[in-house]
């Protein structure tokens, strides 16, 4: 039976660490076994390396996206747009629009209206 240097607990001989404080035995320095806790935290060290190179991709995909969006709007000139006038209120909406932004009726889209022209045509 071997006593623990750190707290003096009676420690079986094969044991590679204290039962009581935790503290590494003779045995366990020359075995080198490591402390449940180093393995966690170089677990949790490979876990930031991953999510840093996750965030690293996603960080350049998304400015490579916003430089995309960009030069797509400066290529379409403020003309070519268009716009969608509300049958309810006449007010001309931004293209694209589902709703009106003055009186609230649903309004269609320039994709929905040459959808259905498209459709209605095909029948």
């Amino acid at each position: 039976m071997v006593y623990c240097s750190n707290c003096g607990e009676k420690i079986a001989d094969d044991a590679y660490f204290c039962p009581k404080c935790g503290t590494k035995t003779p045995i366990g320095k020359a075995s080198k076994a490591a402390y449940p806790a180093d393995e966690l935290r170089d677990a949790f060290y490979q876990v930031g390396i991953e999510l840093e190179r996750a965030f690293n991709i996603a960080a350049h995909e998304t400015h490579q996206a916003i430089l995309k969006a960009r030069e797509n709007m400066q290529q379409k000139p403020a003309s070519t747009q268009g716009t969608v006038v509300c049958s309810s209120c006449g007010t001309k909406n931004v293209s694209g629009a589902v709703f009106c932004n003055n009186c609230g009726a649903k309004v269609a889209s320039a994709e929905e209206s040459h959808g259905s022209t498209w459709k209605n045509e095909c029948k």
